[in-house]
């Protein structure tokens, strides 16, 4: 996966909470094996109306999405996650997030930002008022701020999952890191447990 290490972009606000992962990717498309080309499913039933956030030109290529609380519940999906990328979301600042959501997130590279409800407001107003506005979401310095600093906020983070993030590493990557651990404890083993099948 990716690394994480600044994200600085326009921000879409959906305001909407306890957004479930069937209304971020509808389960007929989780048919398929791969993890792109979910982007233009994101959000299949509400992008349906005209007025839909996500079908504003003014709001086209944003990095950050805003979020209420409760975002990304329901089922383990990944491909919710997935779908989000795709649309070209590379961080999610919100009240709060469901965990499974967002350990699958952590497992993508996504970064996610839990901030108070009223910095939630706060960015929710400006991100409609004034969506040219850009965020800079800085994971080294653990803050969220206005791109002319005119704004600023601290969040909070797990420091593994900040240590995963910033080297890109999911559950298979960290593994792979002990691959010589693992090749030397594998060829100290005696031959009648190998793992090979004659």
């Amino acid at each position: 996966m990716k690394a994480v290490s600044t994200v600085k972009g326009k921000a879409v606000p959906l305001d909407r909470a306890h957004v479930d992962t069937d209304q971020i990717i509808p389960a007929r498309h989780l048919k398929r094996i791969e993890r792109t080309g979910y982007g233009e499913f994101a959000f299949e039933a509400w992008r349906k109306d005209p007025d839909f956030v996500l079908n504003r030109p003014q709001h086209a290529d944003a990095k950050i999405m805003l979020t209420r609380e409760n975002f990304g519940s329901g089922s383990s999906r990944e491909h919710a996650v997935w779908a989000l990328d795709g649309l070209g979301i590379e961080a999610l600042i919100g009240i709060d997030f469901a965990d499974i959501f967002k350990n699958n997130c952590l497992q993508s590279g996504m970064l996610t930002v839990e901030l108070s409800p009223q910095d939630i407001d706060y960015l929710m107003v400006l991100a409609g008022d004034a969506p040219h506005t850009e965020i800079v979401v800085d994971l080294a310095a653990q803050t969220v701020s206005l791109v002319d600093g005119s704004w600023h906020r601290s969040f909070e983070i797990d420091p593994f999952h900040k240590y995963r993030l910033t080297r890109g590493l999911d559950d298979i990557s960290m593994t792979l890191e002990y691959d010589s651990d693992i090749g030397a404890f594998e060829s100290g083993r005696p031959s009648w447990m190998s793992a090979s099948v004659n």
